[in-house]
Formats: C-alpha cells, sequence, structure tokens
C-alpha cells in the first residue's frame, strides 16, 4: 500500500483473497445491471422498438418492478455470504448477485422514495441521482481508497480526531445538499474542506437553517435550472437515463 499525501492509501490488489476483487465485482455488476435495465426501460418506452418486451405483469393485473427482483437478489446474496462465510468462491458469486440486485433496486430508488411510480417523470431523476452517487462510492471503494487517518502512521488518537473531522465535514457536505461531494470527501480531506466553504443548495437543510435575503437568493441563483452546469448535468442524465416526460 502506496500512501499518498501522507492521507489517502491505494490498495489495488484484486486477488480473490483480497476485499478488493469482490468489491470491483460489485462494482461492474452494479454498472451492467443498471445499463441492461435502464436500456430495457427506453426500448420499452420507444414507440419504434414494438418488438421489446414490456413490463411484467400478473395474471391479476398487478405490475411487478424490477425493483423487486433487485430487493430479493439483494436478501438472497446477503443469506448465502453469511451462511458459507463469505469463502471462495462464494463471496465472488454473492458478489456478482449482489451487484446486479443493487442496479435493479437504485434504478427505481425514486419509486420507493415517492411510494408511485414516478420513473419517467422528474421526480423520478432522483433514481439516476441515487445511482451516480452509489457508483462513485462503489468505485472508491473498489480502488481501496482509505480514509485520512485510517492506516496512517499517527497515534490512535490523531487518527480519531482526524476520522471524528472529516465526518463532520463530509456531513456538513450532505446538510448542503452537495451530495456527490459528501461521498468524495469522506475519503479525500481536500474535497471536504472545500464543500464545506461552498455555498449550498437554496433547498438544502443548511439553506433552510442558515441563508436569509442576499445569501439565500445568491444561492437560488448559483444552483438555477438554466445555469450551465445544471443544464450540462440534465443533458448527462438524459444520455444515461432518458429524458422525463414533459408535463
Amino acid at each position: 500500500m502506496d500512501p499518498i499525501y501522507g492521507s489517502l492509501y491505494f490498495d489495488l490488489d484484486i486477488s480473490p483473497d483480497s476485499p478488493r476483487g469482490p468489491a470491483l465485482l460489485v462494482l461492474v455488476s452494479f454498472l451492467l445491471s443498471f445499463g441492461f435495465i435502464r436500456t430495457s426501460a427506453r426500448l420499452t418506452r420507444s414507440a419504434r422498438v414494438t418488438w421489446w418486451p414490456g413490463s411484467v405483469r400478473t395474471g391479476s393485473g398487478v405490475h411487478i418492478h424490477h425493483l423487486v427482483w433487485g430487493i430479493s437478489l439483494l436478501l438472497i446474496s446477503g443469506f448465502v455470504g453469511y451462511a458459507t462465510e463469505f469463502k471462495h468462491p462464494w463471496m465472488q458469486i454473492t458478489a456478482i448477485g449482489f451487484g446486479i440486485g443493487a442496479g435493479l433496486t437504485l434504478d427505481e430508488f425514486a419509486l420507493w422514495l415517492h411510494l408511485e411510480d414516478v420513473y419517467w417523470a422528474k421526480e423520478g431523476r432522483s433514481s439516476l441521482d441515487a445511482v451516480v452517487l452509489a457508483a462513485v462510492f462503489a468505485t472508491i471503494v473498489a480502488m481501496g481508497v482509505r480514509p485520512v487517518g485510517l492506516g496512517g502512521t499517527g497515534g490512535t488518537f490523531a487518527s480519531i480526531g482526524a476520522v471524528m473531522l472529516l465526518v463532520l465535514l463530509s456531513g456538513l457536505c450532505f446538510m448542503k445538499g452537495r451530495f456527490l461531494l459528501g461521498i468524495v470527501s469522506l475519503h479525500i480531506p481536500f474535497v471536504a474542506l472545500y464543500c464545506a466553504c461552498r455555498l449550498g443548495t437554496p433547498d438544502s437543510p443548511w439553506a433552510r437553517w442558515r441563508y436569509r435575503g442576499e445569501k439565500l437568493a445568491r444561492s437560488r441563483r448559483r444552483f438555477a435550472p438554466d445555469r450551465p452546469f445544471a443544464v450540462r448535468r440534465n443533458q448527462f442524465l438524459d444520455l444515461i437515463g432518458g429524458a422525463p416526460t414533459r408535463e
């Protein structure tokens, strides 16, 4: 393991005996699972692709969403993993099953957040946000990046203090509505410091608590949907997930 800037550590060992191997399998199977099911949904939605099979419906007309299969895979993978003590090859098998289940489940994150079918509605964008956040977090874990203070040469109290400070700063990022930066900052302290000093989103808990008058107006201007960054973000989400249905 090579130290990076004295605080970050990378462990790229992906051998069967290393936890990085199963973590990489989870990441790859998660991305492939999401890519397949989102592509399938977009083909089903397209009027030009009539031959692609549609949604699964029972004889009684009940629509079985694919998050049902995803949750089932997550549960089965967990049970099998614990029953086999995560030994080779069961660790790798359950890692693949867990990744596939996570992809199917998070693709419909908006459904179990809003408790209604908003897959192609504007609210359905929260599913893509959840997938992006999960992919970033899984990538960091698969790379073996360790949070500051863990694996270092300092004392125990110094490590605990560093971790507590990093968690506090990361929590501030989440409070400001900067979720992607919050996940990255759990492992990279420079990102945590940057985000802690930046403006929060206008609908975040931090803004409701702290922002008034001009500062709230600045936040609304900074995160307005017509800003170039917001437009590019929406274009990226349209590319990977399809555009929401126009109201």
